[in-house]
């Protein structure tokens, strides 16, 4: 796979700092059962990191001694990896909000039937992919037959009261093909709610539009298709400098799988580690009594991808 990491690597994008840290973002593994063409982590069926048990300890130690607010949970498929249950229940335990960032189709999954019921016993609230109402669009960007796996599993989860009850909270995800910027998030979602509702009855809290990072997967394809300049062109043609004020990475610690941590999730994919004091590589266990509010953030050609247009995070669009 063609690799942008070197034309990443370059200056031009402002400085900015953290604020106060108040999500924590793991990445559980690569390993997933689908091999979608925007994914910036390249995770796949093949792929076999996943996060152990003395690093899902470290994590849990950590949200606990530093009274962070919500635990982020990413992949690869998150449910994928054998302690990702035990992590949900550590954390609601200490009244910690979870998210798991589901592909829906794992619910399906032979093995996982328990799964859903599990998600809304915990009230843990699902963000889920869906980068279109229309099952073309959804199968060309995800793989034959997601999309109707995918409406499957929003049934489901809307019959245990998902998207329903004001504590069961369920957010689709969508992600743009091709090039193009995300449209405006409310009319978008607005379009999403009317289209699952009247063609398949289901109901959803929040969409959340998220830019394509040019990186791994996505970023191998611009290149190959010789739409890397294209691309990074638009983004930085439209960046918004109001948007570095709420950028994720203000407030949020990313944790790859072997327990280092990283200033938000695609510094992770890129190497880029998090930078306390000179020192690089950090694990998260040598974090627990370290104070990074207000540490400088390691920032690349990528970050024009949050700034351009709306913005962009995993919470969706930086403003409306």
């Amino acid at each position: 796979m063609l690799d942008t990491r070197p034309l990443l690597l370059g200056k031009g994008f402002p400085k900015i700092k953290r604020d106060s840290l108040e999500i924590l973002q793991v990445n559980l593994g690569y390993k997933c059962n689908l091999s979608c063409t925007h994914c910036h982590v390249n995770a796949g069926p093949s792929r076999v990191e996943q996060m152990n048990r003395e690093n899902v300890n470290d994590v849990v130690k950590f949200m606990r001694s530093n009274q962070v607010k919500t635990l982020d949970l990413t992949g690869g498929a998150p449910e994928l990896n054998p302690n990702f249950k035990y992590l949900v229940k550590e954390a609601k335990s200490s009244g910690i909000e979870v998210i798991d960032r589901c592909n829906l189709t794992i619910l399906l999954e032979p093995g996982f039937e328990d799964l859903s019921e599990f998600l809304a016993d915990q009230r843990v609230i699902i963000t889920a992919s869906l980068p279109c109402y229309s099952e073309q669009n959804v199968d060309t960007q995800r793989g034959k037959g997601v999309f109707s796996d995918s409406i499957a599993a929003l049934q489901k989860l809307n019959s245990l009261g998902y998207g329903v009850k004001s504590d069961m909270q369920l957010n689709l995800v969508f992600n743009p093909d091709g090039i193009n910027l995300p449209p405006e998030q409310s009319s978008l979602e607005s379009q999403y709610k009317s289209e699952l509702y009247d063609h398949h009855g289901i109901v959803f809290n929040n969409l959340l539009t998220i830019t394509n990072m040019p990186i791994s997967r996505f970023g191998g394809m611009l290149l190959a298709k010789g739409l890397y300049e294209e691309y990074m062109s638009k983004l930085k043609d439209s960046f918004q400098k109001e948007n570095l004020a709420t950028v994720m990475c203000r407030n949020l610690l990313s944790i790859d799988y072997q327990g280092y941590a990283y200033d938000c999730d695609f510094n992770q994919m890129l190497g880029l580690d998090l930078v306390e004091k000179g020192r690089t590589k950090i694990h998260i266990s040598e974090l627990m009594n370290l104070d990074i509010d207000g540490n400088e953030i390691r920032v690349g050609q990528h970050c024009f991808g949050c700034t351009a247009g709306q913005g962009s995070s995993c919470s969706g669009a930086l403003k409306n």
